[in-house]
């Protein structure tokens, strides 16, 4: 930041700090005033209210489509809430707007449609806080590691609603774990970079698979039953596809109008993103630039919705997560050059493999399975290729590890998966 109050990038351009703010709080804004107009326009505010409450009380492990639980204006409305709680959380701490937490907040929204809600995120939160207080650390420090954290937040709904113990029993016992896996998540994260090398982008969820493989162990031994969930819904496919079409078109037009003046600039500074292999840690904000990152992201949710109708999928509550999981990480690691080899290679596999579930597992597997860009931005097509091939099969039979609390299921699998291909492939090549 310069005496004015604003920042500059590494293409030179000044840029507004509220304005990067303004645009990253649009979604979550225009999630919350989407979902109180059809809301509203549907059902009564009360019924609305008890929609909401629906998805609050939902134990929501993998797969719950809170489009299924609550209906179309209560998931919204959500899913903006949970969004804007952590743009707020960035304001507080002064945290500028860069591509870690702009993944950030996008992984948070996105998993909002199936997964996070306003009662289980806060547990996970306040144990990552209450690390940073033992460290005598600032919590600024940990609040990445807070918004990802929340990848294990239906531990605390399964215990408090989906367990056999009563509510009034659950919920103590269920914000209580949910403390206490946000207070050992910082220490683990720090430790699961080193096993799969920076090679799967989303390494929360590789840490919080090992971590909630654990806590499952424990809870079985007390008979603690995890089945599988498997609730979805296409009703609202077709609007929810052209409503974020739409807003993927106004990230990229957001950033040529920011580049209006130097649009040589912001040629220069997307190519420099697609030269970035995207291995864990690429901030796409530093290595090119603000504006090139709205393009960017904009780009890569019409590549994550195209390639969700080319599979014939539904824009239920997991494929948005996905796509905008996808447009959240194109600020840090995704890219067309390093994403499309592993669209590719799961595409390709699917035709050869049998899996449990049905298209929107085999979508999802795609989206999120671009958790292995860094594989083909650092090695090449095939190896990406491979890489999307290998984690088709591996994803699809992790998930009984941790029982569907971990919802970065494809982040544990791509832990696996890059752990496993990347020493090999550098001894051949070698």
């Amino acid at each position: 930041m310069n005496e004015t109050g604003k920042g500059v990038d590494s293409s030179g351009c000044e840029y507004s700090e509220s304005l990067l703010m303004a645009a990253l709080m649009s979604l979550p804004v225009l999630l919350i005033a989407t979902g109180l107009a059809v809301g509203l326009a549907t059902e009564s505010a009360l019924d609305l209210l008890e929609n909401l409450k629906s998805i609050l009380k939902a134990p929501s492990v993998l797969l719950t489509d809170y489009l299924a639980v609550g209906g179309l204006g209560a998931t919204l409305i959500n899913a903006g809430a949970c969004g804007l709680i952590g743009c707020l959380i960035m304001m507080a701490l002064r945290i500028e707007v860069s591509g870690p937490f702009i993944a950030a907040i996008y992984t948070v929204i996105g998993f909002a449609f199936f997964g996070k809600n306003l009662f289980n995120i806060w547990p996970i939160f306040i144990g990552v806080m209450l690390y940073a207080r033992v460290e005598g650390t600032p919590i600024r420090n940990y609040a990445l590691v807070a918004m990802f954290g929340t990848t294990l937040a239906p531990l605390v709904s399964f215990i408090t609603f989906g367990s056999w113990l009563t509510p009034a029993l659950g919920a103590p016992l269920g914000i209580a774990l949910g403390i206490g896996a946000g207070f050992v998540l910082p220490p683990l994260a720090s430790h699961m970079l080193q096993f799969h090398d920076g090679y799967n982008i989303y390494n929360i969820g590789f840490t919080g698979g090992i971590l909630a493989a654990f806590f499952i162990a424990v809870l079985r031994s007390f008979q603690f039953k995890f089945e599988p969930v498997r609730l979805l819904t296409s009703e609202y496919s077709g609007g929810l596809q052209v409503y974020f079409a739409a807003f993927f078109l106004l990230l990229i037009a957001l950033g040529l109008w920011m580049s209006r003046s130097d649009l040589p600039g912001l040629r220069a500074a997307f190519a420099r993103i697609h030269a970035s292999s995207g291995r864990l840690i690429s901030d796409f904000t530093t290595i090119g630039s603000h504006a090139a990152v709205f393009v960017n992201m904009g780009v890569m949710g019409l590549l994550a919705t195209a390639f969700t109708i080319l599979l014939g999928g539904a824009f239920n509550g997991p494929v948005i997560g996905g796509v905008l999981t996808v447009v959240g990480f194109a600020a840090f690691g995704k890219h067309l050059r390093n994403c499309l080899p592993i669209l590719v290679g799961v595409f390709i596999a699917s035709f050869f493999k049998t899996w449990e579930g049905g298209v929107t597992e085999l979508v999802i597997s795609g989206l999120f399975g671009t958790t292995l860009a860094p594989i083909a931005g650092h090695y090449g097509v095939l190896a990406g290729m491979l890489a999307g091939a290998c984690h088709l099969s591996v994803v699809m039979n992790v998930g009984m590890l941790h029982g569907g609390i971990n919802l970065y299921n494809n982040g544990f699998a791509g832990g696996f998966v890059a752990a496993f291909l990347a020493p090999i492939i550098d001894a051949f090549k070698r």
